[in-house]
């Protein structure tokens, strides 16, 4: 298993997201990008939570890989307030009660995958439109999924104003998620592999 797992969630192989994703890999020297458009699964979570479905291969292969990540990296465009219903459709599928997280007791929450950093790779609205909006894929992502499942140390590197970037700005985003990537490549040999044995697959239904 590669030690970082890059986790590219927008459906179209041409864009700015998908570019950052691979060129953070390569610097990386020992990542896989999983792109989520070429995997064959439901994004539906169709039951909610009463009813478990069946995990396609690909989804099982990707939670494999989730678990045995050192450093777990998400990139994704920020599109009406969120993130894409395809990278949205894999989180509600692939991160499951009592296998990436679970309740104590107490009712608070405890994450369950053993990566101890993470990334946010955001292609982000213009810095203007922070006092309307907030910082809604940070919260989304960085804080409401990756920590939610216990990746404790995760950074968010912002792309602001996608829309109207030059050529030059958008070379220096490449630029900039190479040297990310380079630098989390030289830590994560160095840093031991998870004690975790790998996902259960989940039941057909609960």
């Amino acid at each position: 298993m590669s030690t970082a797992l890059v986790i590219d969630g927008h459906p179209d192989a041409r864009s700015l997201t998908a570019a950052l994703a691979r060129r953070y890999a390569e610097a990386h020297g020992d990542a896989r990008v999983l792109a989520l458009r070429d995997l064959a699964f439901d994004p539906i979570l169709r039951y909610g939570y009463r009813e478990r479905m069946t995990l396609e291969p690909d989804l099982v292969e990707a939670r494999e890989a989730l678990h045995a990540a050192r450093t777990v990296v998400v990139a994704t465009p920020l599109w009406w307030g969120s993130v894409p219903a395809l990278l949205k459709g894999f989180f509600d599928r692939s991160l499951l009660p009592q296998q990436e997280y679970r309740y104590r007791p107490s009712g608070l929450p405890e994450g369950l995958l053993t990566a101890p950093h993470g990334r946010l790779l955001l292609a982000d609205t213009p810095w203007y439109f922070r006092p309307l909006t907030g910082l809604p894929g940070q919260t989304h992502v960085a804080r409401a999924t990756m920590r939610f499942c216990g990746i404790r140390d995760v950074r968010t590197t912002r792309m602001l104003g996608v829309k109207d970037a030059s050529p030059a700005r958008i070379e220096a985003w490449f630029d900039r998620a190479a040297r990310l990537g380079a630098a989390d490549g030289v830590r994560d040999a160095k840093t031991p592999t998870p004690a975790q044995a790998s996902p259960v697959p989940a039941p057909a239904s609960a």
